[in-house]
């Protein structure tokens, strides 16, 4: 899987991921009246096309053979400057194996590069699943917000991450390597790396035993880790560096 920022050839399968997220997430609390006009708002091609231009926005696309989802930010500065998270679409057939926490994951480190300190997350309110995925991922429900919906206001629940550095992701993927071998990824638990996050790889699925370091990067998990805790891919040059964020991964 691929991670990489939005250009403008992207303008058309931003707009058909997003069609799929949002017909597949609100079909069940919005109508479709709704929703049509929620994706003329946000999703027409003048506006997609100002998404991807825009200097202020971040648009992440995760890309494996064809783009499989893509989020939205900004950094905004109010008091503390903060990582604005608005859309994290993934398309209906990619979810369940992980490719949300991953890209919340590559976006959050993003949003960080740019100054954020810490990232508020948005979620229409009646979307149990988008609620319970912020959850998940060490987000506290801090307040919510009106948005505006075509002619109607419409409530967002607004989640904002967690001091509790000890807070766990649990989206675990299991993968076969070419060996047979079988090894459960923790997207929950990263490590920045040079290209992209390394995570922890377990013999189980219960994470009592580790197998390795999976490289986010080319996917493999041939990788060497020396006596200071630094790791780094042998296929890609992946190297794993501290930075002031990595704890609130462990």
């Amino acid at each position: 899987m691929e991670f990489r920022e939005a250009t403008a050839a992207d303008t058309e399968a931003i707009r058909s991921m997003a069609e799929e997220s949002v017909t597949a997430s609100y079909t069940s609390f919005l109508s479709e009246e709704t929703i049509e006009d929620a994706l003329a708002q946000w999703y027409s091609d003048e506006a997609t096309t100002d998404l991807v231009e825009s200097d202020d926005t971040i648009v992440l696309i995760a890309e494996n053979d064809q783009p499989a989802g893509f989020s939205q930010s900004e950094v905004v500065g109010d008091g503390e400057t903060i990582g604005h998270l608005h859309w994290l679409h993934v398309r209906p057939d990619e979810r369940g194996a992980g490719l949300g926490s991953r890209l919340l994951t590559r976006t959050r480190e993003a949003l960080l590069d740019a100054g954020a300190e810490r990232i508020r997350g948005f979620v229409l309110e009646g979307n149990d699943d988008g609620t319970r995925f912020y959850e998940e991922h060490g987000f506290e429900r801090a307040g919510t917000r009106s948005i505006q919906i075509g002619a109607d206001t419409y409530t967002e629940n607004v989640y904002m991450e967690s001091d509790d550095a000890d807070a766990e992701w649990r989206a675990i993927e299991e993968r076969q390597l070419e060996d047979g071998t079988t090894v459960f990824v923790s997207y929950g638990e990263a490590d920045r790396g040079s290209e992209a996050p390394f995570y922890s790889a377990y013999e189980s699925r219960d994470e009592t035993d580790r197998f390795g370091w999976f490289c986010g990067n080319c996917e493999t998990l041939d990788n060497a880790m020396d006596a200071m805790g630094r790791i780094e891919c042998n296929v890609c040059g992946n190297k794993r560096k501290a930075t002031r964020w990595d704890a609130s991964y462990l």
